[in-house]
């Protein structure tokens, strides 16, 4: 009684309100397992803040897929904190402005280094995890999907630059998007400004400078979005209210599994809402959308902390390998009691594939930054059974034809048995 009643209590507070979407088949797989966390989430849909898409695609004898979106208390009003789910669209982002620039000898390959001209700005001038010790926007790219690190994602903020983040996300058709912030700590002012950035050639010669970018734009924050009973600041004080969230990063589950769609089937979708990129950058989104940390050379990250399923939470068992005929392409998310996942499952034994996307919330106290939430006891349980059931599912589900699955067979990178450096055991994620 004292779990749901606490639940209850962190129930957003908001001055307007929508119909959340569910559809009757959904809801019937879902209930059809007798899991006890399973069912007492979705018992409890509203406490548990709890939203999923599962995307059925079926193929023609061409080849060409079609999609049927289903859905379980999607509502683009029941506020999730998005954490590192922002990454997928900034990454896209950040590839579609180097393509737009044209500027010869700068691409997403290209050494580049961050200077500092604002208050709290972070200088960055190299990379101990890349190939040649610089950063450049491919290996920011890869550090943001394989293990979700967080200066990867502050880095491709300060490159695109707030203003451009949110006039293009709201171009394609995502108007459920608001990117105000990176992960630093800083002020609404603060964020409104970026770094000044140098890209360089591996001597050190200028190739291209970007001046310090600021966002003119303003931002609607009239829908208000507070959470929990009670909170700790940024002095370590209890304060008993809820968090305001209201103008921090938000984007609607909706607007996440479009945009995964749109990078993973883009002639599937209008052409406006389609990121401008070459072909050798969605090979590049592909294999690292789906690559393992234990596969990867640059950065070499330690495979037992980082193991394969680390940030595949609809298949997350530490315990297990994953199996070596699945692929999960996906974005995850994880703060403030907030567990996200936005994927697209691929069996290339079975030849099956879906979509499934799901956030659920479990905080048990109501209260906001204690670090003590329900990741492992609740919310990963949770994600990883609604992944085995809708895989379970889709495997027996009957296909007229099935897929084609070339686009999505990657080269992966082997580890080199012979390298001796030290492994990353650490990431700010």
């Amino acid at each position: 009684m004292r779990f749901m009643i606490c639940l209850l209590l962190s129930i957003v507070l908001t001055d307007a309100y929508s119909q959340p979407k569910t559809d009757a088949f959904l809801k019937n797989i879902l209930l059809s397992n007798p899991d006890p966390i399973l069912q007492n989430v979705l018992a409890y849909p509203d406490s548990f803040r709890v939203q999923i898409i599962y995307t059925q695609i079926d193929r023609d004898k061409k080849n060409n897929p079609s999609f049927r979106n289903f859905y379980f208390n999607v509502d683009s009003l029941l506020y999730f904190n998005p954490a590192s789910t922002v990454k997928l669209p900034l990454a896209c982002l950040a590839l579609e402005k180097l393509n737009m620039m044209h500027v010869p000898g700068v691409d997403k390959y290209t050494s580049m280094q961050f200077d500092s001209s604002y208050p709290h700005q972070v200088k960055e001038y190299s990379d101990s995890t890349s190939e040649n010790g610089l950063p450049s926007i491919a290996q920011f790219i890869r550090k943001a999907f394989l293990v979700s690190d967080n200066d990867a994602y502050n880095r491709l903020y300060e490159f695109v630059g707030q203003q451009s983040i949110n006039r293009n996300l709201h171009a394609k058709g995502y108007t459920d998007v608001r990117i105000t912030r990176q992960f630093m700590g800083f002020t609404a002012d603060e964020n409104r400004h970026t770094n000044p950035i140098r890209f360089i050639n591996d001597d050190g010669t200028l190739i291209y400078s970007q001046p310090m970018l600021y966002n003119t734009d303003s931002f609607d924050f009239s829908h208000v979005n507070k959470l929990g009973r009670a909170h700790y600041n940024s002095k370590d004080s209890l304060i008993n209210e809820p968090i305001d969230f209201t103008r921090v990063n938000n984007i609607s589950l909706e607007d996440l599994h479009r945009i995964l769609r749109s990078v993973l089937f883009p002639a599937s979708v209008p052409s406006k809402q389609r990121f401008n990129l070459t072909e050798d950058d969605y090979h590049f989104l592909y294999q690292y959308l789906s690559q393992y940390p234990s596969e990867t050379n640059y950065p070499k990250y330690d495979a037992t902390d980082y193991y394969d399923s680390y940030v595949k939470f609809f298949f997350r068992d530490s315990s297990h390998p994953m199996p070596d005929y699945i692929r999960v392409f996906n974005k995850v998310g994880w703060s403030y009691g907030f567990l996200t996942d936005v994927s697209y499952i691929v069996d290339f034994k079975n030849r099956i594939e879906f979509m499934l996307t799901a956030v659920v919330y479990a905080n048990e106290d109501g209260i906001l930054n204690d670090e003590v939430y329900e990741y492992e006891t609740v919310a990963l349980p949770f994600l990883y059974r609604i992944g085995q059931d809708f895989y379970q599912y889709d495997l027996k589900r009957k296909r007229k034809f099935r897929p084609g699955l070339r686009e999505f067979e990657i080269r992966y990178e082997k580890r080199d048995p012979s390298d001796t450096r030290p492994s990353v055991k650490v990431v700010d994620n």
